[in-house]
């Protein structure tokens, strides 16, 4: 089997360490699209919290409504600095007494640096457990099927910009079942399965598995497609969680006080996040490398937005997630590079 690394490709990439593809990315899509495939994310960071008070102390500490997650359920988290903007993004599952966080690769030591900060005299230990356990993906409508005791992903609906106090209920707004695989964890999430298993067994849980292998190519192009915002692509030192649909996920709008609620407050209640996460459709390529993350988007010579992660899909061709302004009109005509783009209006 032909393995070509990140690294290989792009030395400076963010996401070294895994395989970028397996000699056909166009097939590893399909495959993920229509079947199941196995990616290897083993370089996401993960942070372990042990301790009586993890629950309660991560409800305080973050977006989520997470006192109550009990043994075996999952969820979204993010951290906000005290004006509002997205510093951290994290998965947290819980197994009955550890709340294991993962989040992208390099962002771990920040998020544990701020929880360490927190602690004062609360019942947790967080440590990092990067070199413990290793995120697996599997991904398609055929993850399902490998488990089919995980119950689907159960987000609640974003209530409209004025709702009453207490109109929420009283659980994280993103619920995904968990249960005991390999000596780790499976957790169902919307693309599909994820499994955080001892690093060491790693190799042994992918060929007990047998399902056909992905590269990350191919786990960005389904992401891509399904309008999934990823930390430090489609977010810069700016955002706010509405502005890259993190809200559904990973806010509760009425759990009471965290760092930076006041703003994710005013600006739902308003109603218009300064700028929007869009999927943009290209025309006229003029070069057959999708733009890098962070080019501008202009329209009329100006800029209105920067380029989040631009895939080469194997059905919808070159496409990307972009964060726009908000009066940046559906039908507008955009330039990227050398290149036209349109806004996907679904």
């Amino acid at each position: 089997m032909t393995v070509v690394m990140v690294e290989d490709l792009d030395p400076s990439s963010a996401d070294a360490g895994v395989a970028a593809h397996y000699g056909d990315p166009m097939r590893e899509q399909r495959t993920l699209a229509t079947a199941v495939g196995l990616v290897d994310r083993s370089n996401r960071d993960v942070i372990a919290v042990p301790g009586d008070e993890r629950a309660s102390w991560l409800h305080t500490l973050t977006t989520q409504h997470l006192s109550d997650l009990s043994a075996k359920q999952g969820s979204e988290l993010l951290v906000l600095s005290p004006n509002g903007h997205v510093e951290q993004h994290a998965y947290v599952t819980e197994d009955g007494t550890t709340a294991w966080l993962d989040t992208e690769p390099g962002a771990g030591v920040g998020l544990l640096k701020y929880l360490e900060m927190m602690r004062f005299f609360t019942r947790v230990e967080p440590r990092d457990a990067t070199s413990e356990i290793a995120v697996l993906s599997l991904v398609g409508p055929g993850a399902a099927d490998l488990f089919p005791d995980l119950a689907e992903p159960r987000l609640t609906a974003v209530p409209g910009p004025k709702f009453a106090a207490g109109e929420l209920p009283g659980h994280a707004t993103s619920t995904y079942a968990v249960r005991e695989f390999e000596g780790g964890l499976a957790r169902r999430v919307p693309l599909g399965v994820d499994l955080l298993v001892p690093r060491a067994a790693k190799t042994a849980v992918i060929e007990k598995l047998g399902v056909p292998q992905a590269g990350l190519w191919a786990y960005e192009a389904i992401r891509v497609e399904h309008r999934t915002p990823r930390l430090g692509w489609e977010t810069d030192h700016r955002t706010i969680p509405a502005e890259a649909d993190l809200i559904a996920a990973a806010v509760h709008l009425d759990k009471g006080c965290y760092r930076g609620q006041e703003t994710v407050a005013r600006v739902h209640h308003l109603g218009r996040p300064p700028r929007r996460l869009v999927l943009l459709h290209f025309d006229g390529i003029a070069s057959d490398h999708p733009p890098v993350r962070g080019t501008p988007v202009n329209l009329d010579d100006r800029q209105v937005g920067f380029i989040g992660t631009a895939v080469r899909h194997h059905e919808l061709g070159l496409i990307a997630l972009a964060v726009l302004k908000r009066n940046v009109a559906d039908d507008a005509s955009l330039q990227v590079g050398d290149s036209m783009a349109a806004i996907d209006p679904a």
